[in-house]
Parts: structure tokens; C-alpha cells; sequence
């Protein structure tokens, strides 16, 4: 049996996310897992833990590192574990169906947050709220 429970409400179910996974500044083989454009410039653990709390979601940061991640600074430790679905198998939240939609809502998320607007005006965050991110899917050939 590879896991120690079947339970996805126990701790050890819970998806992990490395804050690698959706920095914008790392290549595909340094673990980076969603597209260059939707990604985000080092995002770290905190910022990533602070958006899905907000969404609503189970969530709590360990102190591990990605097996790819060269710098063993403060500032790229950590994981952050996320719970997708309850104990009876249903999905916490509904917006979440696979770790993917996760990554992608983070990496959406955190430049928003008050930490990465840095004193600009609100206003230019909310004007467009889904433009999809399809923008320059032609240059690749």
C-alpha cells in the first residue's frame, strides 16, 4: 500500500505545492509545472499560503525544500500543503477539481496581493478579471 491512509482529509493526502512550481523565473527542468506567461516572479510560501487561505481552502506550510532547488536561501524554503477533498471523497471547493487549477489560481492571485501592488492604485487589478491569458500563443512554432 502506498499510502499510510486512503482518508483524503488526513494530513499526508494533502497536495503539496513548492512555491518552484509556478515561479515564472525558472524552466520547465528546474520544476516549473504551468506555462511561462501565467507564472509568477518568485513567489514564495507565504504569498502562496495567504491566497488559498482566502480562497477558503485547508491549508498549512512545511519547512522542506524541491529537490531542484539550488539556493538553500530562507527566502525559496518551504512547501505548502493543500487539502483538494474531504474525507468522503467530495471536493472541498468546487474551483479546485486538480492541483493544476490550483497552481494556476495562485499564480493569478499573488501579483493582487497588497504585498506585490506595493502602493499602485487598485484600480488597474480589477478592470479586467478574466482575460484567460491567451495572448501570445502564436511565436511557437
Amino acid at each position: 500500500m502506498a499510502h499510510l491512509t486512503q482518508n483524503p482529509a488526513d494530513k499526508e493526502r494533502f497536495i503539496c505545492l513548492y512555491p518552484v512550481y509556478i515561479n515564472s523565473k525558472k524552466t520547465l527542468a528546474e520544476g516549473r509545472r504551468i506555462p511561462t506567461e501565467k507564472a509568477v516572479e518568485n513567489p514564495s510560501c507565504t504569498e502562496i499560503r495567504d491566497v488559498l487561505t482566502a480562497a477558503g481552502l485547508n491549508v498549512y506550510v512545511e519547512n522542506k525544500m524541491h529537490p531542484r532547488e539550488w539556493n538553500r536561501d530562507v527566502q525559496f524554503r518551504g512547501r505548502v500543503r493543500v487539502q483538494l477533498k474531504q474525507a468522503d471523497g467530495e471536493l472541498c471547493n468546487d474551483k479546485f477539481g486538480s492541483r493544476k487549477d490550483v497552481m494556476f489560481y495562485v499564480a493569478e492571485m499573488i501579483p493582487k496581493l497588497k504585498t506585490r501592488t506595493q502602493k499602485t492604485s487598485g484600480a488597474d487589478s480589477s478592470s479586467q478579471p478574466g482575460d484567460g491569458g491567451k495572448k501570445s500563443k502564436k511565436k511557437k512554432k
